[in-house]
């Protein structure tokens, strides 16, 4: 019997509970058993004739897939075949990401957001060298120890690279497989997602499990998408009781969101005649601890511009915070802060207003730790590792410099007569 892949301190707490179900049966209803096999043909003969024609499918090699796995996650295809391929050009193996500086990896995964996925991949290339001679391990037990992997990502990288027999789960196919079986309630509560689980291993094809699993992910992705499903071209409609019971609209049922959170935050973009701005180090590398605790946990533990988190008022509250660490006297004259169009930035519940204040500078202060860079190239593509939300605030920055930079009037053309 194809199994999933489960953390084992749960997969014990499982083993203590009730009986054994009869999958096959809860997913199709009465003579479900039988209808799996015409399901299973069905579902792959689609995907072997619609499949998208991506990067990471066009070969086995477990480093492609575990990459592509661990960028996709929350982050749309589209986004990330361009990351995906510029992250390979850099780092082509295992090996090569292992032996990458940090700050390079975090340079090549900008704008990717949730960097902590890069560490952890870095951190596992690590391992992956030390402990297994630079080969992505084949067990899930040695896949799920290393950082950033859990159960889904074992179990993709397990199955499409050496056809291991272990069902994915993540939200296409749970939604896929919730609309067969008319599933309601919150889909990532705890019995109803190993509910789900077990399901989907009742449903993996033994024989293809590389191609079963990708195909399941992709129906979810293209066909039974979250708001309004393409019943009529589905290969599997007629198994699926949502559309029988006219649900498919109302199932999955939404999940309860943790309230948004409004965050305002004001910046100081320190501009020198050079076209130079300032950066704040990594908060980890922050000695004389610069960084508002505020603001840590929004910038992705990367490099930044000065800020705060503002309570009543931006520019007295940022003036303030500069003159904490002398950033305002080394020019003699304070210089006059300006501030710049906003911005808006999310960063999981939180919702963030950015304001930017432009401080034109002959020199640019001088800060334990922090760095000078040319702003058009934080803009562009930065040398350093930054988050969006501080390429966001360069990009305010730049723009405004564009709108107020005179432009010289076209030369008229002489007539001859």
């Amino acid at each position: 019997m194809p199994r999933a892949i489960h953390n084992k301190d749960k997969s014990d707490a499982r083993r203590k509970g009730s009986r054994a179900p009869q999958p096959e049966k809860e997913i199709l209803g009465d003579g479900g058993a039988q209808s799996v096999p015409s399901l299973r043909q069905r579902l792959l003969e689609w995907f072997h004739k619609y499949q998208r024609d991506l990067p990471w499918r066009r070969n086995k090699d477990p480093y492609r897939i575990w990459l592509s796995e661990i960028m996709l996650q929350q982050t749309r295809v589209a986004a990330v075949i361009p990351f995906y391929e510029r992250f390979l050009e850099h780092f082509p193996t295992i090996r090569a990401l292992a032996a990458a500086p940090e700050a390079e990896v975090l340079r090549l995964w900008a704008g990717l957001g949730y960097y902590s996925r890069a560490r952890n991949l870095q951190r596992a290339a690590k391992e992956i060298v030390d402990k297994h001679g630079g080969e992505f391990p084949r067990s899930a037990e040695h896949a799920l120890a290393l950082p950033g992997i859990g159960s889904y990502t074992a179990a993709a990288i397990l199955s499409i690279a050496f056809g291991a027999r272990h069902a994915v789960l993540d939200g296409n196919v749970a939604r896929v497989i919730a609309r067969l079986r008319a599933v309601h309630g919150d889909l990532r509560e705890g019995a109803r997602w190993q509910a789900l689980q077990t399901a989907a291993d009742a449903l993996l094809d033994p024989g293809a499990p590389s191609d079963w699993n990708q195909a399941m992910m992709e129906l979810g992705a293209m066909i039974c998408t979250p708001k309004s499903p393409q019943c009529p071209p589905c290969p599997i409609a007629e198994f699926c009781r949502a559309r029988q019971l006219g649900l498919t609209e109302t199932i999955p049922e939404k999940r309860i969101k943790r309230a948004t959170e409004e965050v305002e935050l004001a910046a100081a973009v320190f501009l020198d005649a050079k076209g130079r701005t300032l950066l704040l180090p990594p908060p980890e590398t922050d000695r004389e601890h610069v960084t508002q605790d505020e603001v840590r946990p929004l910038i992705s533990k990367m490099w930044h511009f000065p800020m705060i988190a503002v309570q009543r008022d931006a520019a007295r509250e940022l003036t303030e915070f500069l003159n904490s660490f002398d950033a305002l006297s080394v020019n003699g004259s304070k210089p006059k802060l300006e501030e710049l169009r906003s911005a808006r930035h999310a960063v999981t519940y939180r919702a963030i207003q950015l304001r930017p204040f432009r401080l034109a500078v002959e020199k640019l202060p001088k800060i334990a730790g922090a760095k000078a860079v040319l702003l058009g190239d934080l803009v562009s593509r930065s040398k350093v590792a930054v988050s969006n939300l501080t390429r966001k605030i360069g990009q305010s920055a730049a723009s405004h410099i564009e709108d107020a930079t005179p432009r010289r009037p076209r030369p008229q053309r002489r007539i001859q007569h």
